[in-house]
């Protein structure tokens, strides 16, 4: 027993990590990514309420402690098997855009979190208990569970080629109940084997016979699967998101059209990613017919000049690359980080885009944007940015996505990657409130002005559709001509001028007028030297994006929520920025939670000697620590990625193995004041320089090879975690030496505030940044130090 205790608590812990991150990729395949850290959240919370049972019943489990052991081990597996079995219950009946507006709502997603606790919570429970059952080797124990919990994110991230998000869980849940074969008690062998392998038959099924996963109504491919005879054809599998690819004989795309466009619009399918739009598979225009895109707002950088060389980024299925080549490009350049989606689009799906991706001017890149743009060398006349938001906008479904290309530092990037004579293009679609277009068009001007061009509008030009406005930067000044053309392509497409030199008020709404027209004061306010006045008093965030703050899609202002709710009412509210809503009411409700869960039962323990406000300084500091800097690799890595999923797997891979790595290392340590005191100084550190040095040593490095950065970021992870990795099991062997009663009511602290700190992480880094969440970890880490010092 005691050396497969060691295999069984890896395989336990290898599962509950690789069970969360199996859960965030299947919820932002039926909701929306902003639920990841909810998810984070009740995995921590299952941890914290097993810390507050064990206080309670420990002496009950200790004298159990093989059965139950076995028992909470196959019963975390069949409960992670659960949560599929009863997906059309959990998924089906909750979704993020009705939560306030039914309060039935609230009731399935109250339900939805019980039914991730449970997996997390009988898990925890059996780590819990070995911990209290061989204290005297909390160091290698710990070992076990981090180095488990760290392969358990690479074994996902492999999983991720070959199952489909709803198999996932299933997948998963083989490893506990393995976990607890390996470990039943001998007397009971005979008995318990059959029942066991018998148990492992519901995940297999699962896996084998898949249920049908119910995506929100509101996500796009829904809206694509209800139009008439649209049907799914084609489905794959990759980390990049679950590809689905529809037969849609009604859908039209054609973004802000012109009204004077009198062709046909082409017929093509549809490719989804994780749910979402990914692009539409349209056939290349012929040299007798006119590209569609030449009546819309896009074409504006191809009537300013006749740009050559063309970098096109998040380029998706090629729309605008191909319409980059029938406007002349000699050379374009694709960049797609969906490298799946790109294999499909040049071999099976080659015919429904004919052949774009094969044509000798154009060359396609496989990587995230930003890092090409970090490790690519060449100047390029135009660069053409993704289009932002959607017709009808998202309701601020997004607010919480960190967007490394609208960033300022981004676009300082891409200026510095045109030609002389260069040009960024960017669409938004008009929104309402104006949100988008203001805060792109603020990026744009600061852009401007930090390459010393502080004559904007000899620089910028912009024009608005009846639903899309786009921007065009130029790194020299327009020349009269390229000014009077701009006129011209207007008039003749019954498009309105925004910015331009010399412009009149009466071309501003010569065509599609606006309900509201304080939409130009805005805009030139912006322009103007006084933004920053602007940027305070208007009652959304439009302040350009940054690296350290990279949320371009989140604009609601905490301090202007009864402003709003005057102008727009209080059930209106939440859709203008729901995604932001959503983390705020999952703070709130976790916190509660984990308050009754986990701390409030506990002043109903009678508490023998002394240690009560140590155990609460200390373990509540190395909590909020070490998930504050959990949370800020992750976000951090989702650029250096550029994909959410596989920056989570190899941030925790890292930062576990290495914690484990610190922790056995712990147990040869001196437990002593002094011991501890340089370990939380060598943490605290470690936080502060890795505040500072993080993202240059990120963007330097960025244009490695995929499996070699997943080997530099475990290396780069190593030094801060190692040493973090080593304060809970020397906490741990204190309370043993002094007052091992405390021994439960530290783990439940631990997790307690581990749970608040997830969301609350996020929170901070959208308000403050991700420099604040640093410097805060650092502080949590410094409470643990002053509670050592006194204890």
């Amino acid at each position: 027993m005691n050396k497969r205790i060691y295999l069984s608590l890896g395989l336990l812990s290898a599962s509950l990590i690789a069970f969360q991150l199996s859960l965030m990729q299947l919820i932002s395949a039926v909701q929306w990514n902003h639920f990841a850290y909810m998810v984070i959240s009740i995995a921590l919370l299952g941890f914290g309420a097993s810390g507050t049972l064990l206080a309670f019943t420990r002496k009950w489990f200790e004298r159990h402690a093989e059965v139950a052991l076995y028992l909470l081990m196959t019963l975390t597996g069949v409960a992670m098997s659960g949560i599929i079995l009863f997906s059309s219950t959990l998924f089906g009946k909750f979704d993020t855009y009705l939560i306030f507006a039914d309060f039935l709502n609230v009731k399935y997603l109250f339900l939805s979190y019980f039914s991730f606790f449970i997996p997390f919570f009988l898990g925890a429970l059996a780590i819990g208990l070995i911990y209290t059952q061989y204290v005297s080797r909390i160091g290698t124990m710990y070992f076990a569970d981090l180095l488990g919990s760290g392969l358990g994110g690479i074994f996902l991230l492999g999983l991720l080629w070959v199952f489909y998000p709803v198999q996932l869980p299933a997948v998963v849940a083989i490893l506990p109940i393995v976990a607890g074969i390996f470990i039943i008690p001998k007397q009971w062998f005979k008995k318990l084997i059959i029942p066991s392998l018998l148990l492992l038959f519901l995940p297999v099924y699962l896996i084998i016979f898949p249920s049908q996963l119910p995506v929100s109504e509101f996500k796009g491919v829904s809206g694509a699967l209800n139009m008439p005879e649209s049907e799914i054809y084609m489905e794959r599998k990759s980390p990049y998101g679950h590809i689905q690819v529809i037969e849609a004989p009604s859908f039209r795309n054609a973004p802000g059209l012109s009204l004077s466009f009198t062709g046909d619009i082409p017929v093509g399918d549809i490719i989804y990613s994780n749910g979402d739009w990914f692009g539409p598979l349209t056939n290349r225009a012929q040299n007798d017919e006119a590209h569609f895109l030449d009546y819309t707002t896009h074409n504006l950088a191809y009537i300013i000049s006749e740009p050559t060389n063309v970098l096109v980024l998040d380029g998706r299925t090629g729309l605008h690359a191909d319409h980059a080549l029938w406007s002349g490009a000699e050379k374009v350049t694709i960049v797609e980080e969906n490298k799946k989606a790109l294999n499909l689009l040049n071999n099976e799906l080659a015919f429904k885009v004919d052949s774009l991706f094969s044509d000798a001017k154009l060359r396609s890149v496989g990587l995230h944007s930003r890092s090409f743009l970090l490790a690519d060398s060449s100047h390029y006349d135009l660069i053409v940015l993704p289009p932002i938001e959607s017709f009808g906008g998202s309701s601020g479904v997004n607010a919480l996505e960190e967007q490394y290309l609208l960033t300022v530092d981004a676009m300082n990037d891409t200026w510095n990657h045109l030609s002389d004579k260069g040009m960024i293009e960017v669409t938004s679609w008009m929104d309402y409130p104006v949100r988008n277009p203001l805060k792109i068009l603020a990026t744009l001007v600061e852009t401007l002005e930090q390459n010393k061009c502080m004559e904007i509008e000899q620089h910028l030009v912009s024009i608005r559709s009846w639903g899309t406005i786009t921007f065009v930067l130029k790194k020299t000044p327009f020349s009269s001509d390229e000014v009077s053309r701009i006129r011209s392509f207007c008039e003749q497409m019954y498009f309105d001028l925004v910015l331009l030199l010399g412009i009149t008020s009466s071309e501003r709404s010569a065509f599609n007028h606006l309900e509201d027209s304080s939409f130009f004061s805005y805009v030139d306010q912006i322009v103007s030297p006084e933004r920053d006045a602007f940027y305070k008093n208007y009652d959304f965030n439009i302040r350009p994006a940054t690296d350290n703050k990279p949320y371009f899609s989140q604009f609601l202002k905490l301090d202007r929520l009864s402003k709003l709710r005057n102008l727009f009412g209080q059930e209106a509210v939440p859709f203008l920025e729901i995604g932001y809503f959503i983390t705020l009411l999952t703070f709130i409700q976790i916190a509660l939670i984990a308050f009754i869960l986990i701390i409030f039962p506990l002043f109903f323990t009678k508490w023998k000697g002394k240690g009560k406000v140590y155990t609460l300084l200390y373990f509540s500091g190395i909590g909020i620590g070490f998930m504050f800097v959990e949370i800020i690799f992750i976000q951090q890595f989702i650029l250096y990625f550029g994909n959410p999923v596989t920056a989570a797997s190899a941030v925790l891979s890292g930062l576990l193995i290495s914690s484990g790595m610190g922790s056995l290392m712990s147990s040869r340590l001196k437990n002593n004041s002094r011991t501890i005191l340089i370990i939380l100084s060598l943490v605290i550190f470690f936080i502060l320089f890795y505040a500072f040095i993080l993202t240059p040593v990120l963007r330097v490095s960025i244009s490695l090879p995929f499996l070699v950065k997943i080997l530099f970021s475990i290396l780069l992870i190593s030094p801060v975690a190692f040493f973090m990795g080593m304060p809970f099991p020397i906490g741990l062997k204190h309370l043993d030496g002094h007052n091992n009663s405390l021994i439960p009511w530290a783990w439940g602290i631990n997790g307690c505030f581990s749970v608040i700190s997830t969301v609350l992480a996020t929170i901070i880094a959208v308000e403050a940044g991700f420099l604040w969440v640093m410097l805060l970890a650092s502080v949590a880490y410094g409470l643990a130090l002053v509670a050592s010092i006194f204890r």
